[in-house]
Order: structure tokens, then sequence, then C-alpha cells
């Protein structure tokens, strides 16, 4: 598994996938971040089965350090309960390295693996960052941005203005520490901490338009807006995305719900966005061999 992502760190990219689920039965996925190693189990396992598998996987890449993060079934609910126990802050194995600066094609990020269940980038989606450095120009919007990892590619590609939209002000200040980074302007207007259907109403009633609307939800959220759901709720949020562009405007929609297929996101977008025509999909990048749970979409007014 190892040498089959040895281009990568070749090619500049040091944050990725080096063993994925499809490649472990089932057991677990490894993400690399530079020399800290970020292990996922999916099945319950013992504390000396745990710490054998970190050990083995730190030996095997030479990793430095490697943190360990139990993937419950149901995470919605035990990932708010039980987060000490789900993400430990400290290491399984080696020294505690709680922030490394790790390479996507040669852009840095902040990578906290002891922070959370999520550290700081989804590196499935990096096809798709990509695409947005090589795409993005005008005015972009990108929503539930997290650490803004869309938003940096949009003002790497020159993009005049990105907005970045998220409900958490938390992971939004982690977005502008990856901004400077880059040596790049994070100005707080740019970074804005509120519901994401409340601002798309907001912009529609302003009069804005984007020439690109990035669209990155969770399968399942709760908010003063209700309950949402990406398998019942896409098409009303594809809806509020496509009134917002300008005439041949870009949208770019992301579905990671395993148990919806490609075939009914791009259902979900027609009915709710006749006036978008999709023109390109992609999926996870290429240390993700076999996965079909991220669907991308990129459409065209």
């Amino acid at each position: 598994m190892a040498a089959a992502r040895a281009t990568l760190p070749a090619n500049g990219t040091t944050l990725y996938r080096a063993a994925h689920t499809t490649e472990t039965a089932g057991l677990y996925s490894l993400d690399v971040a530079g020399s800290v190693g970020i292990l996922s189990l999916y099945r319950e396992q013992s504390a000396a089965q745990e710490s054998e598998l970190a050990e083995l996987c730190a030996e095997t890449l030479h990793l430095d350090s490697v943190y360990l993060k139990r993937r419950p079934q149901e995470a919605r609910h035990a990932a708010n309960v039980q987060r000490q126990e789900l993400a430990p802050p400290g290491p399984v194995w080696g020294a505690a390295q709680p922030e490394v600066t790790a390479l996507e094609d040669g852009v840095p990020f902040l990578i906290r693996p002891g922070g959370d269940l999520s550290t700081g980038l989804f590196t499935d989606a990096r096809p798709a960052r990509r695409w947005v450095r090589t795409h993005a120009a005008g005015r972009v919007l990108n929503t539930f941005a997290y650490t803004c990892g869309f938003g940096l590619s949009a003002a790497l590609a020159g993009a005049n203005s990105v907005k970045n939209l998220d409900l958490s002000r938390k992971v939004l200040n982690w977005g502008q520490e990856n901004y400077a980074l880059s040596g790049l302007p994070a100005p707080d207007t740019d970074f804005i901490s509120g519901d994401v259907f409340d601002w798309l109403s907001r912009f529609e009633r302003r009069g804005e338009r984007f020439d690109l609307l990035i669209l990155d939800p969770p399968s399942f959220a709760r908010s003063k807006s209700g309950v949402w759901r990406s398998e019942r709720d896409y098409p009303r949020l594809a809806a509020q995305a496509a009134a917002l562009l300008e005439p041949g405007g870009w949208l770019m929609a992301m579905n990671n719900h395993a148990g919806v297929s490609a075939q009914q996101f791009a259902r979900m977008l027609r009915q709710g966005a006749p006036t978008i025509t999709i023109v390109q999909q992609f999926g996870a990048g290429e240390d993700y061999p076999g996965a079909d749970h991220l669907k991308v979409m990129v459409g065209r007014l």
C-alpha cells in the first residue's frame, strides 16, 4: 500500500491516506500528515490490539507519532458525548505533536491530529480542491467551509473575492491560519460565521451573485433551520445555490453519504436546480482505491 502512494510526497503531497478501508477489510484506515499517522478504527479492539496496530503502522511508514480515532457506527451523537474516548488528545504511539503542517500539492495546511475526529482537512476531496485551484475566478462563495480548504484553493487561483461560510467560528479561525501559511490576507469579513441556509437567503435578498459556489454539507446536521439530511434535503440546498449564480457561473456540489449513489445525487441536483448542467463528475483521489462514498458534481448555469 505504501508503495502505491509513493508519487504523492514526491509531487508535494505529504497529507494523504496511506491505507483505506477497502484495503484493510473495513478494519481501519490510516492517514498521514508529515511524520504523523492518524489511525481510524471501525471495529472495536482491545487496548493491546490498538497499540500493536499503531506500532506496526509507525514502523512501516517511519512515523514519529500515531494518533487514534475510534469511529462509531452512529457518529452523530457519540462524537459529541464521548469525544475524549473516540479521539484521545494524545498519541497512542510516539511523541505528542499537537500541530503539524503538511502539504497538499505543495499547499501547506495546519493539521491537529489529536483535536477531534476531524483533524483539519478531508484528504478524499483533494481532486475537488485541485479543480478549484485551476478554475476559480471572479466571486467565490465557499459554504460549509470547515477549515477553508476550498476557499484557500480559490484564493490561490486568483479569484477576486472569496467568502468562507460556516456555523463554527472556531474552524473559520483555523481557516485563517491556513491562509496565513500561504501568505494570503485573511480579513474577518471573508470568514462568515452563521447558518448556511440563512446566509444563502440573505445573499439572495441583497442581490449578491457569485461566479463559483461550493457546497460541501455534512450528511446530517442540526441547526436553527432544522434537521438537515442530505439524502432528503439536497434539492432545496441546490435551488438556493443556483439562485445565487451569475449567468455561466459554476456550482461544485459534494455528497459524502455512502447510501446515496452518484445517479441519485445527480437526480437531486437536477430536481433542485434544473438550470444547472452537470459537466463533470469525480470522486476521491488515487489514495482511496475502490472508494465510492464521495460524489463531486460540477455544474454550470
